[in-house]
């Protein structure tokens, strides 16, 4: 084995064990409340993990950098996200049809877009490494040039491993907005399975149950959801990074001590994730830049105007539960989340869900002025810091080291 690999290895053991300990799993006494009902169904981050140091150790082979032009690598990316969308259109055709009541026999219905399904399975799975050590190297020399970097490597190295991803299973009470449980679950459960879950949860603790899709988790590796959306991927990735970057300082080794120092940790990690990825975008691929209206808006440009404003409207939302349950009317305003969970369907957002956990866990991303975050103070602090540094380096470097909301808000009344 070359040293290389064993350098991997025990770096990639350290980190993870560090990052599980401070944003994926904590336990205390609601989580040990909560685990009654997820015994058997809680995701493996152990195996997990071991799987992916032997993947990057073997991706390292690749050398794919030093063999493969710009260009080239740049073709050998878009390539990939063009095959998942592929994937995509496929499997969805194929649902539609074995949903389709009319159609006495599915199977022999699909056997050929089945048979083209495996076809592309075959051809993303021979690209995936590559396409992650190009996604590596792109991203990690954006931040090196966004001076984030000791002799020109970051600590910890950029690594991430595209996987289906465990759910979260978020566990907020009613009478506040506040997330008191976060565990990760299998990926593949099933609808019902995840509604039985909630509704058990719910009922026996008396509390809000959640169980969301998350598009990345901050081990190391880190785990990053398969998507046929380029500008999502690169955000991820750099902002999964962030968390690993955060972890080695207090304000990430301190993630679960408060709600603020939560979303301390999201928003640094949404802004990082949005300036990189947009680098990553001007250089390698400017031709996603046209479709990529999310980066504009939290960039401040222009952009079209919307007959439902979601992260308005949410917004909205969410300063109004936040009035009710302040004056105690918990019905009251689980009765209105659900109303506006519906009047979101309407307008093409299908939430599941619109519920206190729902809000305890987007509300930590507060990159954005309006969204699910409401009225929180913390968003608006982390960007204002994000302003009055002179470059996201600077930033980066400053907010990692707080331990707390109050470091934050004496930070920016010094400047």
């Amino acid at each position: 084995m070359r040293w290389s690999q064993i350098i991997y290895q025990v770096v990639a053991f350290f980190v993870a064990v560090l990052v599980l300990t401070s944003s994926v799993l904590r336990l205390e006494k609601p989580v040990d409340k909560v685990r009654l009902f997820t015994a058997g169904i809680e995701y493996d981050y152990i195996a997990w993990t071991l799987n992916a140091v032997s993947e990057k150790a073997g991706q390292e082979q690749i050398n794919a950098v030093q063999r493969l032009s710009p260009e080239v690598q740049s073709q050998v990316v878009t390539r990939y996200f063009d095959l998942v969308l592929e994937l995509e259109i496929l499997r969805a055709q194929i649902h539609i049809i074995y949903s389709d009541p009319r159609i006495a026999d599915p199977e022999a219905e699909t056997a050929e877009l089945r048979n083209q399904q495996h076809f592309l399975e075959d051809s993303l799975n021979d690209l995936a490494g590559l396409t992650e050590v190009i996604l590596q190297h792109q991203v990690s020399q954006a931040l090196k040039e966004s001076g984030l970097g000791f002799l020109s490597q970051q600590i910890p190295p950029v690594l991430f491993h595209s996987t289906p991803l465990p759910t979260a299973l978020i566990v907020s009470p009613r009478d506040t907005i506040r997330q008191d449980v976060n565990l990760s679950l299998l990926a593949d459960l099933s609808l019902e399975e995840i509604t039985n879950l909630e509704e058990s949860v719910e009922e026996q603790l008396n509390v809000s149950a959640l169980v969301e899709d998350v598009g990345g988790i901050g081990v190391y590796p880190t785990m990053v959801q398969r998507s046929s959306n380029l500008v999502w991927s690169l955000d991820t990735i750099a902002h999964e990074w962030t968390h690993n970057y955060l972890t080695l300082h207090p304000l990430g080794l301190l993630y679960n001590e408060s709600p603020e120092l939560r979303t301390m940790n999201e928003t640094t990690a949404s802004i990082v994730g949005t300036e990189i990825s947009q680098m990553v975008l001007e250089r390698y691929y400017p031709d996603y830049l046209a479709a990529n209206t999310r980066v504009n808006k939290v960039a401040g440009k222009a952009a079209e105007p919307a007959r439902f404003d979601f992260y308005h409207e949410m917004h909205v939302t969410r300063v109004r539960v936040d009035e009710l349950l302040a004056q105690g009317k918990v019905e009251e305003a689980e009765t209105y989340m659900e109303e506006r969970r519906i009047e979101f369907v309407k307008n093409g957002y299908m939430i599941r869900k619109l519920n206190q956990a729902y809000f305890a866990f987007h509300g930590a991303y507060a990159e954005v002025t309006e969204g699910a975050a409401g009225k929180d103070p913390v968003g608006p602090a982390v960007r204002a810091l994000r302003a009055q540094s002179g470059s996201l380096a600077e930033f980066l470097k400053r907010i990692a080291w707080m331990n707390s909301f109050d470091d934050l808000q004496r930070e920016i009344a010094q400047n």
